[in-house]
């Protein structure tokens, strides 16, 4: 169990992000701190002041992890980042992009501009950010207009027609009016991508023309001239820095770093996606001590990335590894693209690789015995399953059910676990659609066979783009771009092991249903006691008792439940849509003005039920023939 009171002593007094959890595991709330001992432990005093809302997020705190940074300003971005990834219950306030804007080139037009834009859009222009500061942009995006004589004006402009009179911002020399031609746009483009390399920070030839300027306003003794080039140059300095939790976002990494202590490790991996760090994971290891770090970063890349769905295009590493040629053409392999393996030495990457093995430290220092209990219930409970009933290998689990209320709005629900935890992102909905009444059989089947027809189509499909990549000659198929769009739908991995949450009837469905289409999936049913509750597993038409005390029997509890709750979620968000289902909804040509112009008459569909033709004929929108339609669906 998570002593909250034992954790708390434990907190570093260093920068950091928070991430508080509740009992199914999910982050419900991400918070920064410029002292996470002092910041977290507010959350527990007795004599807190908090909001309500706050108030509810912390009766649902089952336990905290927490993320050192360098700086406050690290915690901020990773806190924007780790709060856009997991979007926690509690975080509303801070969900909005408005909060992290961005600088928005407008490369396509003509005279291109920078703008202010608080969200990124994929519309062709390119942009810059996300800034922690809506003042910091303005002040950079002021700054470049200035400094490089770029229009912000809303004009159109084609090269051709001159409009109106220029603005004042040329009389004040902030910008050369391109809309009256007295800018070429050769001229303008060159003032436009150096503003543009100073975003991207390719800032040394800008710096470097600017300090001539400076040097010679110096020399004719312009000093006040030469002091606003000094300030220009600083300026693009401290734009051009970059913060050690974003980077070029063109780029996927993961940061890789450790701490040792005898015969166990903890490995930390940080995810940088788009630019940006995402998230973290640390594994415990054990049986390292005779090893050196080298050894034991190189048994764990191959370990984690042959199993992982994704290998990004760069590895920072805190030093060179064993097999490093061999390790990064199996990478590149894997991904389909060059991987590089890198040990940085110096500036902003070594010091983000520094900040992993922090945490590890901290990790394996402060959270050891956790971490033993955290595999224990998701590792170690998948290879107690897996030994219960005999499989190897065995990671992916998928759950599925069916909800209904009285076959009305039937839907299905896909809950995947891996390792033992909850992948919400493969969670997958269907809404029942040729099956009527509750049918819970013939709904399954519909629900595994689209399923599995899913993950085909999107395997073939894969295999295909692969190939074309490989060989240009292939042709593309003719649906390549409705296809495309659902790959990554989390079908095309497939599970090694069906868990149904019914017995013989529901496993046998599941068989069935995979021999169709020639597929080797294990399937697992639940056998319930005559309380309805799990006394056994149903695996090759045997029953196999399961201890209640188990790890495993609390694994299959919590995906049992977690399928429940998802299917459920589902249904009732569905009924809510449709509001009300009415006897009325099966009257042929009546529909929903007619409907509602109905009720708001007689007030009870009994009251319509007792009605004449000619009295529903004096409803609004009713004719002779839609009343005879409900006189005669009630009376015959």
């Amino acid at each position: 169990m998570f002593d909250i009171e034992e954790e708390l002593k434990k907190l570093p007094a260093k920068p950091g992000v928070y991430l508080m959890h509740d009992s199914t595991d999910t982050i419900i709330y991400v918070g920064k701190a410029i002292s996470l001992k002092n910041r977290v432990r507010q959350y527990f005093q007795p004599s807190r002041n908090v909001s309500p809302k706050i108030e509810s997020m912390i009766s649902h705190i089952d336990y905290f992890e927490y993320i050192v940074t360098d700086s406050e300003m690290e915690a901020l971005v990773l806190e924007c980042n780790l709060i856009k990834e997991h979007s926690p219950k509690y975080n509303t306030m801070l969900k909005d992009d408005k909060s992290y804007p961005y600088i928005r080139a407008t490369i396509r037009e003509p005279f291109p501009r920078l703008l202010f834009a608080h969200q990124k859009k994929n519309n062709g222009d390119k942009y810059f950010g996300p800034y922690t500061s809506a003042g910091a942009l303005k002040e950079t995006l002021e700054f470049l207009r200035k400094t490089f004589w770029l229009r912000s004006c809303k004009k159109v402009i084609s090269g051709h027609n001159i409009e109106g009179r220029p603005c004042l911002y040329h009389h004040i020399g902030q910008c050369k009016a391109p809309c009256q031609g007295y800018i070429t746009r050769e001229e303008y483009m060159v003032n436009f991508n150096n503003a543009m390399n100073v975003l991207n920070g390719n800032t040394g030839e800008v710096i470097s023309r600017l300090k001539k300027d400076m040097e010679e306003a110096s020399e004719n003794l312009e000093f006040e001239q030469a002091a606003v080039y000094r300030d220009k140059i600083n300026t693009i300095k401290r734009i051009a820095e970059k913060q050690k939790a974003s980077f070029d976002a063109s780029e996927d990494r993961d940061i890789i770093a450790m701490a040792a202590d005898g015969d166990e490790a903890v490995v930390q991996v940080f995810f940088i996606r788009a630019g940006k760090m995402i998230g973290r994971e640390h594994h415990y290891l054990t049986g390292v001590e005779d090893e050196l770090e080298q050894e034991v970063i190189s048994t764990f890349i191959k370990q984690y990335y042959a199993d992982s769905p994704f290998v990004p295009r760069e590895l920072f590493v805190p030093c060179e590894i064993e097999d490093e040629d061999v390790i990064s053409d199996w990478l590149s392999e894997r991904r389909g693209q060059k991987v590089r393996i890198v040990s940085p030495k110096i500036g902003e990457k070594s010091k983000l690789v520094e900040l992993a093995r922090k945490n590890a430290e901290l990790v394996l220092t402060q959270d050891a015995e956790r971490i033993k209990k955290e595999i224990k219930r998701t590792v170690g409970a998948v290879h107690e399953l897996s030994e219960l009933i005999g499989l190897d290998g065995l990671s992916r689990i998928e759950s599925y059910d069916i909800s209904n209320t009285s076959g009305f709005e039937s839907v299905g629900s896909m809950v995947v676990y891996e390792d033992g935890k909850p992948k919400k992102h493969d969670y997958r909905k269907f809404r029942i659609r040729t099956v009527t009444g509750p049918d819970d059989y013939a709904s399954m089947r519909e629900v595994l066979t689209r399923r599995f027809e899913h993950g085909l189509r999107d395997i073939r499909e894969s295999s295909m783009q692969t190939a074309r990549e490989q060989n240009p000659d292939v042709p593309n198929s003719s649906d390549q771009n409705a296809v495309s769009s659902n790959m990554n739908a989390g079908f095309a991995h497939m599970p090694d092991l069906l868990l149904m949450d019914g017995g013989k009837g529901q496993v046998n469905i599941a068989i069935e249903v995979l021999a169709d289409m020639n597929l080797d999936i294990p399937v697992c049913g639940m056998v319930k006691d005559d309380n309805h509750r799990t006394r056994g597993l149903y695996y090759n038409n045997k029953e196999i008792p399961i201890n209640k005390n188990s790890e495993a029997f609390r694994l299959i509890t919590r995906i049992q439940d977690e399928t429940h709750r998802f299917a459920i979620e589902y249904h009732k968000s569905l009924r809510s849509k449709e509001q009300v289902r009415s006897i009325l909804d099966d009257i042929e040509g009546i529909g929903p003005v007619r409907r509602r112009a109905l009720m708001k008459y007689f007030k009870s569909i009994e009251a319509i039920r007792e009605a004449s033709v000619d009295e529903l004929e004096k409803v609004d929108g009713m004719n002779s023939r839609s009343a005879k339609g409900v006189y005669d669906f009630f009376h015959e």
